[in-house]
């Protein structure tokens, strides 16, 4: 008899929020240009209020109805007693003393729910690292993210917010260029809010990112990478791979058991050609798990012929995960050169916040462990 296809189980509707009232009114950041006009439209107003008010919320980062000047007074009014402007606030930061890098934690207006963000510098202008679930169910073994489960998905609204209130504290003239979904949490398993607030990202009118600057990381969903590919935007997919082959993949992540390695590779064969995108393929570099030469050798005949780059990350420490240490230069170094010897794109993530418990979860974990007392 054939094999059952395993599957995720399905999250419910209280789990998987379109949208999220914040003290009873309805956010407007999440709606398109299109769903404000409908909004005001049904008020009488005139469709080009729908701009103006698109253009506070996504350029100006307005948090009060009150200094939208070019608006009506009854209109701000009005849209006081009905909505608010975001759905998120911050709840801390921690900036990295030695590069352009800020970790800030969000709380969420709608619950109280936290995620993270990271606002990073580089010579090339400003970043944005962007979570799209509350905490994760992927089970990594490495991983803070997934240490309390999967809370519920993000809604298109709290993915934006993130990076609204991340520009709002850039120097004038400056602004976020770039953006990544990979913060906490699979954002292929959030697939429609996470599309929604690509698009909504995307727009001139608003944050104005070019789709070829926002990179998409998934653990390997193959169903959502082939979804992706047939949507036609020219964004960056990063697929955490972590190891060659399934014996070792599937013990660092248990997704593996649903989508095997020759799967994902295959998934990520069909993007790139589908698309003619380069793939990124991340790897976790774990000292004596996944970064023998020997293992190098392996992803790189995996790899071989296809348009992708490796992208290779010394592992930032978890507490929670003592097992698991980060790898020291020469391991990394001579990983690297093996890919480089089977002609493997291949470059190592430069360190931008270590020392500020940058690894995804871990300043949200510690957060919530001292609230729980």
């Amino acid at each position: 008899m054939p094999q059952t296809r395993m599957e995720l189980p399905v999250l419910p509707a209280s789990r998987n929020p379109r949208e999220l009232p914040v003290d009873g009114k309805v956010p407007l950041v999440g709606k398109t240009r299109e769903e404000l006009a409908a909004l005001l439209t049904e008020w009488g107003e005139p469709a080009y209020r729908a701009t103006q008010l698109f253009q506070w919320i996504y350029q100006k980062g307005a948090r009060e109805f009150s200094g939208m000047t070019n608006l009506p007074l009854a209109l701000r009014q009005r849209l006081a007693e009905v909505a608010v402007p975001g759905c998120a606030a911050e709840e801390m930061r921690q900036r990295a003393a030695t590069t352009r890098t800020t970790k800030f934690l969000f709380r969420l207006l709608a619950d109280g729910a936290l995620v993270e963000s990271v606002l990073m510098g580089h010579n090339y202008g400003w970043s944005a690292c962007l979570s799209t679930q509350v905490g994760c169910r992927m089970g990594c073994a490495f991983c803070a993210s997934t240490l309390g489960g999967l809370v519920r998905n993000l809604t298109p609204g709290e993915i934006v917010d993130q990076a609204i209130l991340m520009q709002k504290e850039l120097p004038p003239g400056q602004r976020i260029g770039h953006v990544v979904l990979m913060g906490s949490g699979e954002p292929l398993e959030n697939y429609d809010n996470v599309l929604k607030a690509i698009r909504l990202l995307h727009d001139p009118g608003g944050l104005n990112i070019g789709y070829r600057h926002i990179t998409l990381s998934t653990a390997g969903l193959v169903p959502g990478i082939r979804r992706l590919a047939a949507e036609g935007l020219p964004i960056t997919l990063a697929v955490s791979l972590h190891a060659p082959n399934d014996e070792l993949r599937s013990r660092l992540m248990p997704v593996n058991r649903l989508w095997p390695v020759a799967e994902v590779v295959a998934a990520v064969r069909e993007y790139a050609e589908r698309t003619g995108r380069r793939v990124t393929i991340e790897y976790i570099l774990i000292e004596a798990v996944n970064d023998t030469p020997e293992l190098a050798a392996e992803l790189a005949r995996l790899l071989a012929g296809m348009l992708v780059h490796v992208n290779l990350i010394p592992m930032n420490p978890v507490a929670e995960r003592p097992q698991f240490r980060r790898p020291g230069p020469e391991r990394v170094r001579r990983f690297a050169e093996v890919l480089e010897r089977y002609g493997i794109s291949t470059t190592v993530r430069r360190e931008m916040g270590g020392e500020i418990e940058a690894a995804c979860g871990q300043l949200r974990n510690r957060v919530v462990r001292r609230h729980r007392g």
